[in-house]
């Protein structure tokens, strides 16, 4: 994956041209919390599997495709029994469970600041988190569903809902925040 300082990152940087380093790192966080909170913990096995269709040029369907004809190294057939199965393989998530999950990680992380942080970075609507993601996904950094598309991002949530109306301090307690995920 792409590190903070490194070449691939300042290319992607430059290449999307709207957003800084930190918002590609904070997407690049979120996208893996959602997909923990959402798939359960990546495994080891996972890893070599993600490195395995990178190598090869494959997507998920064609690994089980291979693995149900029985075209695979018996290495990364291992690697998928480890992984529980060819229905545990692919983690992917939609726009909208991403964008939700973004949401909720800046709320976690900087609580009544989210919108701020975010919009220092020009992030001021869910199709942003498109654009940053399908910046990855140009840089090969990120893998797509055929059927994903930018316009999955396209008006998720409304961040001032999200983001100012998260935390109602007019409420009877005054202390809770009001956040409830949606997805």
């Amino acid at each position: 994956m792409v590190e903070e300082g490194s070449n691939v990152l300042r290319d992607l940087v430059r290449h999307v041209g709207r957003y800084p380093d930190d918002a590609f790192l904070f997407v690049r966080e979120g996208l893996a919390k959602t997909a923990e909170h959402t798939h359960g913990t990546e495994t080891d096995a996972h890893r070599r599997l993600y490195r395995y269709l990178a190598a090869h040029h494959l997507d998920w369907s064609d690994l089980v495709a291979r693995y149900q004809a029985g075209e695979l190294p018996r290495a990364v057939v291992k690697d998928i029994e480890a992984a529980g199965g060819c229905g545990k393989l692919n983690r992917h998530l939609t726009g909208r469970e991403l964008c939700c999950g973004l949401r909720d990680y800046a709320i976690a992380r900087w609580g009544m600041m989210a919108r701020v942080v975010l919009a220092a970075w020009n992030i001021r609507e869910t199709a942003d988190f498109g654009r940053i993601v399908f910046g990855f996904i140009e840089f090969n950094i990120m893998q797509k569903q055929p059927e994903d598309s930018p316009d999955d991002f396209n008006n998720v949530f409304d961040f001032g809902e999200a983001f100012d109306k998260a935390f109602d301090l007019a409420s009877d307690s005054g202390k809770d925040a009001k956040h409830t995920s949606e997805g």
